[in-house]
């Protein structure tokens, strides 16, 4: 398949529509991946070194 495709001038505000994005939430995706690393990065309970976190929030 070909990727190269003439397209309408009436067309084109479809494809700069904000879900048309592959990451429509850059920001929302960003503090996600944050909250998920910083809870995995936690140290667990039983112990007194870094990481191990179970996940848990």
């Amino acid at each position: 398949m070909s990727g190269c495709k003439s397209v309408a001038p009436w067309e084109r505000g479809n494809l700069a529509k904000m879900q048309m994005e592959i990451d429509p939430h850059p920001l929302q995706s960003e503090i996600q991946s944050h909250n998920y690393s910083s809870r995995e990065a936690a140290p667990s309970h039983k112990s007194s070194s870094g990481g191990g976190g179970c996940g848990c929030y």
